[in-house]
């Protein structure tokens, strides 16, 4: 019997930045990627000092991989980054994951929208022959005027938080845009990016019901555009 094993750190500190990754990948990539990163990205990240929160298949966007990783705080990231990229599991197995890649530069850097813990209570990642399950986890991105000031940015989460709570969506984070500095230029984020983002889990069969209320002004009249994304997540996401 398969049982899931503890993730060494992964729940010693409180993450305070998150990275949001959206990549497009080549045409008949994504399965390739996703054995690849369930293989060789998981454990070695966190072992340099990032969780590995969750990663995802968009049904709807069949090229398209999304995932989800947190650091302790700026000072973590700027340490942990450089070492896994720099080292030696990158540099092995770095080249074959780029490859499947047509971009990977659709990044927003996130920091909690209020004093919860986003994230909180995950399940112990499953380890061995796991089908996949669980989800599906939506994402919904809120994007805002450049000049809309962050006071304005955790109201409108708390108020998008609420709508998805009230459409019968359990929500795992509400998170807005962290412009602090990139302190690793190699990785770009998208700096002009001022987002609501909101993770939640879906009640069976909802999906499409959440996603209207997320979509519309209940949710927020505020926002300029909104992306919903319903996710699946991988055989090995913790998130699901």
């Amino acid at each position: 019997m398969n049982r899931p094993i503890p993730n060494a750190g992964a729940d010693s500190a409180v993450d305070t930045v998150f990275e949001l990754r959206r990549y497009t990948l080549k045409l008949g990539q994504r399965e390739t990627l996703i054995a690849l990163f369930d293989a060789e990205f998981v454990e070695t990240q966190e072992a340099v000092g990032m969780s590995v929160v969750g990663q995802f298949r968009d049904p709807a966007q069949p090229e398209h991989f999304v995932w989800l990783r947190g650091f302790a705080d700026q000072a973590a990231r700027t340490t942990a980054l450089p070492r896994f990229y720099g080292g030696p599991v990158w540099a092995a197995h770095g080249p074959a994951a780029n490859a499947t890649m047509i971009d990977s530069d659709d990044v927003l850097m996130l920091k909690p929208a209020g004093a919860g813990r986003a994230f909180a209570h995950r399940p112990e990642r499953p380890v061995g022959a796991f089908a996949d399950a669980g989800g599906p986890i939506i994402v919904a991105t809120h994007h805002f005027p450049a000049d809309f000031a962050e006071d304005g940015l955790r109201q409108e989460a708390a108020r998008i938080a609420g709508a998805a709570g009230a459409a019968g969506a359990t929500v795992l984070a509400s998170l807005v845009s962290d412009h602090s500095p990139n302190g690793f230029s190699r990785l770009p984020v998208r700096t002009e990016a001022n987002v609501v983002v909101t993770v939640a889990r879906l009640p069976q069969g909802q999906g499409a019901a959440v996603s209207a209320v997320l979509a519309g002004p209940d949710a927020s009249s505020a926002a300029s555009s909104v992306e919903i994304a319903a996710l699946q997540p991988t055989s090995r996401s913790r998130l699901r």
